[in-house]
């Protein structure tokens, strides 16, 4: 895949684990984390935050002085600058470190963020170092990141090599999230000011360059484009049978312009929407039986044991086949959290 999107709330579990468990054969909540050390993988911003390969990691750095794109990308100041190259050379000093480590060397205190309220400022600073491409997440301790030091090549400075790269990272978005409607291709291409932000100039000829390598057809008065790799893919002409509980972030629902056109019906992710003006749930779960997303469901974990709720499109389908594979697809969700 080359990059999941995570996610850290968890309902049952977080969303990479949750993608990940349809995909990963024996997959358990926690695996990715547990053996992240062992992997060729890295935390890092993609066209969203989540878990890269090295391969696709190096296309995109080293970045410029920016923050994280959720505080607006904005530049850092002189001050900021050289605090980062002190607390930079503070890590790779210590080898690892704690974010309550540098907070003790440095004593940086708290800062208005990007939202109005308060942060901390050795945290927010440490996300910019990591968005820049000056430190790297070595593993997890609780939850907690523990960071190193890291430095990437400089960036090609050939115009040639520039649109290489964006297209390698442009490719690599489509091969995650295809088939496209045609409207969606360049709003997730787009998203690549956030992998790339020193190339943003080069994504509106990446759009276009992406249009005319990728496979097309028109379906139903719909553009839809897909790598033509995937096209020589052997396509099973029955469904299959098996009921799939899908993450919100799945490459699967993302996109929700294609999930409507697809199934029908409109998929929204409720975990921030008041309760009172909630339509499917908390963290509602879209439900895949065969080829169409019938419904979803809200499952937490009580005492130990799963409770899961359901909603429907219309109505449940009454074929016995589809309980049985509805009550093995609970059993395989109670082994994935260890229940």
């Amino acid at each position: 895949m080359g990059f999941i999107q995570a996610d850290p709330i968890r309902a049952p579990a977080r969303a990479q684990d949750l993608v990940l468990r349809h995909r990963v054969k024996g997959y358990r909540a926690g695996d990715l984390e547990k053996r992240y050390e062992g992997l060729d993988v890295q935390e890092d911003f993609f066209i969203n935050y989540g878990f890269v390969t090295g391969a696709l990691q190096a296309l995109m750095h080293p970045r410029p002085g920016l923050r994280v794109p959720a505080e607006g990308g904005t530049r850092w100041s002189a001050q900021q600058i050289r605090l980062a190259g002190r607390m930079q050379a503070f890590v790779r000093r210590r080898g690892e470190v704690h974010p309550a480590e540098v907070e003790e060397a440095f004593g940086l205190g708290t800062v208005t963020n990007w939202w109005g309220g308060q942060s901390n400022a050795t945290t927010r600073l440490l996300d910019a170092m990591l968005y820049r491409g000056m430190l790297r997440i070595v593993r997890r301790e609780g939850g907690v990141r523990i960071f190193a030091a890291q430095r990437f090549p400089r960036v090609p400075s050939t115009a040639a090599e520039r649109r290489h790269r964006v297209d390698a990272l442009a490719d690599a978005a489509i091969r995650v999230y295809a088939p496209l409607p045609a409207p969606s291709l360049p709003i997730l291409l787009r998203r690549l000011r956030h992998a790339a932000p020193h190339w943003r100039e080069e994504i509106p000829g990446a759009i276009q360059r992406a249009r005319a390598r990728l496979v097309s057809a028109r379906v139903d008065g719909v553009d839809w484009y897909w790598p033509e790799r995937a096209a020589r893919g052997a396509v099973s002409s029955e469904p299959d049978e098996t009921v799939r509980l899908l993450s919100p972030f799945d490459p699967i629902v993302w996109d929700r312009r294609r999930f409507e056109l697809l199934w029908g019906w409109a998929y929204r992710f409720e975990a921030y929407t008041p309760l009172a003006r909630r339509k499917l749930g908390y963290y509602a779960l879209p439900l895949l039986w065969r080829d169409r997303v019938i419904g979803w469901s809200n499952l937490a974990v009580r005492e130990g044991r799963l409770e899961a709720t359901f909603g429907w499109i219309g109505s449940a389908p009454r074929e016995r086949a589809f309980r049985s594979e509805l009550d093995a697809e609970l059993d395989r969700m109670r082994r994935f959290l260890g229940l």
